[in-house]
């Protein structure tokens, strides 16, 4: 019995790193192309600020993953530009005591984003939606409530669009075409 105990115990180590084979502990970005600008965001909407607050948070977003370095857009090998395409709220819950006026709202950004790889004069990705979204509670006034869930929004789309950037297939885009 005591045999068999030591066998699974030393045959345990070796079954869980067979599991971790085909896993890498690098990026799968090429060295020679991980620095990134990110230029402000353009505002197609009526909402207020949301071009600036979102670069800002795509910009945090890279520095928390560590894979690019982040210089000015002359300096950089990828590019990540992108535009505020469309902000909305709808009301989620009322307040009967104020004549059903709505107390809670949900807020919807969707952003338009392209990759550009530079250095190869390639567009990556090109005009890809991603859609931030966060709910909130009136406190005071409608735009300064709407304003504060704008950085919730903002922090969400930069985790889609950074994840995105950092696992492109890079390798594969600059393979040539088979005919």
């Amino acid at each position: 019995m005591m045999k068999l105990r030591t066998g699974f115990a030393l045959l345990l180590p070796v079954l869980a790193l067979c599991g971790c084979a085909n896993y890498r502990w690098t990026s799968r970005v090429p060295d020679e192309i991980r620095t990134v600008a990110v230029p402000v965001f353009e505002n197609r909407t009526m909402s207020a600020e949301l071009g600036p607050i979102v670069s800002q948070y795509v910009l945090r977003e890279f520095q928390r993953e560590g894979t690019f370095s982040i210089r000015r857009s002359g300096d950089s090998s990828i590019e990540v530009q992108g535009s505020i395409v469309k902000a909305e709220r709808r009301p989620v819950s009322f307040d009967r005591a104020y004549g059903s006026r709505a107390d809670e709202y949900r807020y919807l950004v969707t952003a338009e984003v392209s990759i550009i790889n530079k250095d190869a004069g390639r567009v990556l990705q090109s005009n890809r939606h991603y859609t931030g979204e966060t709910t909130f509670l009136v406190q005071g006034d409608l735009l300064t409530s709407q304003r504060n869930a704008a950085q919730r929004i903002a922090q969400d789309l930069a985790r889609q669009i950074v994840d995105d950037v950092v696992s492109y297939p890079y390798n594969r885009a600059e393979e040539p075409e088979k005919k």
